[in-house]
């Protein structure tokens, strides 16, 4: 007989024999594939005995390192045949249960470890078979007894994996679920124990019904009473109506109680709703009569009071991430102002829209016709007249606000319109001709003027819009409408921007109807919030570009080559990527070369001012050190020719206005360039509502631009007077080319000239464009499709439930 002590022992008996079966022991080989020696056995075996193979005594004990083994059944050998233990491969017993009866003849097994050998154990000598599943059993039981469920769950979850069908894994999982809901119970741990309850009530509705339901009864009633006392009326209500559509009142007694309860808080809410409606008192009306409905959906007449009250004064809330302390419609740079100031003035022309040849232009007191050769521009005045407070307004006065916006000594003179135009009539006092010194594709967009207060009044602050500021309150900014219109019955009387912390929390503020619209959207959330039944999500067709733009006299940013190194030393794509589309993919946002969008989607006509042919500069952080130190070496060098000192690297201050988006540009960016080991680089926070700093307070600010027309728009962000305050001349001269462009071929090429230019310059230095959305309520219908501003058509906003 070969026993396993014996097998180390008769290598070097057997080394020099010839392959012989070992039939007079309790191990035997089969050879499978090609012919092995035997005596490959014994030093095979030797080798692997202190893990998968003992001689004598017991395995060590298994514990954790069962889940870090394949599976694997264990076979202990009688002290009578010398004793001994295996690990084998799974044995192939029907159904995976041991033989009621010791079979006759031999055991075949593979020993792990030993892939490809085969070999035979006498079933008479075999003590004790002990299956895979049965120790994963066992370790799990061990754990639920001594309290370990953290332990415990890793051998069970490889049960669930593995062996789902095996007939012992439901009463384990049923008293795990049990057990550690009871751990948590005497912790007062209510939520978990809760939802360990309910999990095991899913998984086995009949294991331990009474008990199982008793506490589930008795949890609910706690949590909804500790909800109840922290005001917290929002998740108790959440709760009350998941469990009142999961359980029949004969299983959960305190569902009634509960529904009863909510039920008698909403009518009082709706009993205040109806007293404040009564007392015209509209806006408590509006609140409480919401609150009614948000405590008991079902509560009688809850809908049609909502539905009354905003029919006798329809009123909107919008939720902003910014709120507007500057209102002015024609703004490149402040996002909120523009929001806010389309509500409260108009503007000589409007934007209205995008098409294959740039902005569609309204004008605001009628239309206007050009003559086929472009050199002559009519303004007709609409016979209809205008709404108040516009409708005295005659075309006498607007001729002499354009001929004011070509005069230099003019607050009004605009450069661009002074070189286009060569005279101005009034050829009836319904028609302005304007004759061109030379053919403008677009003369609309020359005349953006916005229409303030003193075009009626002697206050330029009275509004010309529908819609005057009200009150400013702790979170929110209120509008009222300042005429109502019959042709617009059910115009909101008050629009009400809000507040928001932050992006997520303005999200969640629409999902529960604390706002009826959100317009900015965090690009990954407009994404997350398109799956939702309870909103709608709507992009703004034209994107916003996003810049670093240099704001003071630092002498390290006046070097070209210097700014070309902070933008090698920015990993563009990282951060639009990872930090602002949080690994999505959005079409239209990207890394751009230029100051102007690149449009939305491939060949978009939109884009037609930017030069596809230059590509973003790469993140390379050496050759951006590099540049420096030869930046540097050239103002030293400058500085001895003058004699003058050499200037001092002082911390690059980066201005952010209060906009999650550039917030958390701007710390990524921070981050990147101080690992250049260079400057400090320090973070400004502007005010809510500003988006430029002070004089002197800030070397760079992050700016998401509004380039709506780039034809019109890039001396507006590039020229001396522009955001950037650019006095290079090629950009000067660049400009220059393009307001003399005659067609719309020329505009496109010396626009992709002029893109070409700010890359090499960097007059600005280009980051990204992104995608800009709104999102709003189902209730809130009229809002319209490829709107260019939230607000542009918030006449025929309307509520409907």
């Amino acid at each position: 007989m070969i026993s396993i002590s014996n097998i180390g022992r008769r290598h070097s008996q057997q080394s020099a024999m010839t392959h012989q079966p070992l039939l007079n022991g309790f191990w035997k080989s089969a050879i499978v594939g090609i012919a092995v020696l035997a005596c490959s056995f014994p030093t095979t075996l030797h080798a692997q005995k202190n893990n998968n193979f003992g001689q004598s005594g017991a395995p060590e004990a298994e514990g954790i390192e069962l889940l870090q083994t394949e599976a694997y059944d264990m076979i202990r050998v009688k002290d009578s045949a010398k004793g001994g233990w295996a690990k084998v491969l799974p044995l192939p017993f029907p159904g995976r249960k041991l033989p009621r009866t010791t079979p006759q003849g031999f055991l075949e097994v593979s020993i792990l470890g030993l892939p490809g050998k085969k070999f035979k154990i006498a079933w008479k000598d075999i003590e004790a078979i002990d299956l895979w599943e049965d120790r994963l059993a066992r370790e799990t039981r061990e754990r639920i007894a001594s309290g370990d469920f953290d332990g415990a769950y890793p051998f069970m979850a490889v049960m669930m994996r593995d062996l789902p069908e095996n007939a012992t894994l439901a009463e384990l999982r049923a008293n795990y679920l049990l057990r550690d809901g009871a751990s948590h119970y005497q912790k007062k741990e209510w939520k978990e124990t809760l939802a360990i309850l309910e999990e095991l009530r899913r998984f086995d509705p009949k294991f331990q019904t009474k008990v199982v339901l008793q506490k589930i009864n008795e949890i609910i009633d706690t949590l909804m009473e500790s909800m109840l006392e922290a005001d917290d009326l929002e998740n108790a209500q959440k709760l009350l109506s998941r469990i009142s559509g999961d359980y029949k009142p004969s299983e959960i007694p305190t569902i009634e109680r509960w529904n009863a309860q909510f039920l008698a808080m909403a009518e009082e809410k709706q009993a205040a709703a109806i007293a404040a409606r009564d007392k015209k008192d509209f806006r408590a009306a509006r609140k409480l009569a919401r609150d009614s409905l948000h405590i008991y959906p079902k509560v009688p007449g809850g809908i049609e009071l909502v539905k009354q009250i905003d029919t006798l004064y329809p009123l909107v809330r919008v939720g902003v991430l910014q709120r507007a302390t500057v209102i002015d419609p024609t703004q490149l740079d402040n996002w909120p102002a523009r929001r806010a100031g389309e509500l409260v003035y108009r503007r000589l022309f409007e934007m209205r829209g995008v098409g294959p040849e740039g902005g569609e232009f309204e004008f605001l007191f009628g239309d206007t016709e050009q003559s086929d050769d472009r050199l002559e521009f009519d303004l007709n005045f609409s016979p209809n007249g205008t709404e108040p407070p516009l409708d005295k307004i005659d075309a006498y006065q607007v001729a002499d606000a354009l001929a004011a916006r070509a005069q230099r000594t003019s607050p009004l003179y605009d450069p661009a319109w002074a070189s286009s135009v060569e005279g101005i009539s009034v050829t009836s006092p319904r028609e302005i001709q304007c004759l061109l010194r030379r053919p403008h594709v677009l003369p609309a967009s020359l005349l953006q003027v916005w229409v303030d207060g003193t075009w009626i009044s002697d206050d330029p602050k009275t509004p010309t819009g529908a819609y005057k500021p009200d009150v400013r309150e702790e979170n929110l900014t209120r509008y009222v409408l300042t005429q109502r219109n019959k042709d617009f019955p059910t115009q909101p009387r008050e629009v009400v921007e809000v507040d928001q912390i932050n992006a997520a929390d303005s999200v969640s503020a629409l999902l529960r109807g604390e706002v009826d619209v959100l317009d900015r959207l965090f690009p990954a959330d407009a994404e997350r919030l398109r799956g939702s039944k309870k909103v709608r999500v709507g992009r703004y067709p034209l994107p916003s570009v996003h810049m670093l733009i240099p704001c003071s006299d630092h002498p390290y940013l006046a070097e070209r080559t210097f700014r070309r190194a902070l933008i090698y030393a920015i990993n563009r794509e990282d951060i639009l990527t990872g930090e602002l589309l949080e690994g999505k993919t959005v079409e239209g946002c990207r890394v751009i070369s230029g100051p102007f969008p690149s449009g939305t989607e491939p060949d978009d006509p939109l884009g037609y001012a930017y030069n596809e042919s230059v590509k973003p500069r790469p993140y390379q952080p050496r050759l951006a050190k590099l540049l420096m130190e030869m930046n540097q070496r050239q103002m030293k060098s400058e500085a001895e020719k003058k004699k003058e000192e050499m200037p001092a690297m002082t911390p690059i201050r980066i201005a952010v206005p209060a906009d999650n988006v550039a917030a958390i540009a701007v710390q990524a960016i921070k981050t990147q360039l101080e690992l250049l080991d260079v400057f400090p680089v320090e973070i400004v926070e502007l005010p809510p509502g500003e988006s430029m700093p002070k004089e002197g307070t800030a070397d760079l600010v992050y700016v998401a631009a509004s380039i709506w027309e780039p034809s019109i728009d890039a001396r507006r962000l590039l020229g001396p007077n522009g955001l950037a305050g650019s006095q290079d001349q090629l950009v000067g001269l660049g400009l220059r080319r393009l307001e003399t462009a005659r067609n719309w071929k020329e505009v496109r090429d010396r626009l992709h000239d002029l893109h070409q230019t700010s890359n090499h310059e960097l007059p600005i230095l280009p980051l990204w464009q992104l995608v800009d959305s709104y999102a709003y309520r189902n209730e809130v219908v009229g809002i319209g499709r490829d709107i260019v501003s939230l607000y542009q058509n918030v006449r025929r906003w309307r509520l409907a439930l």
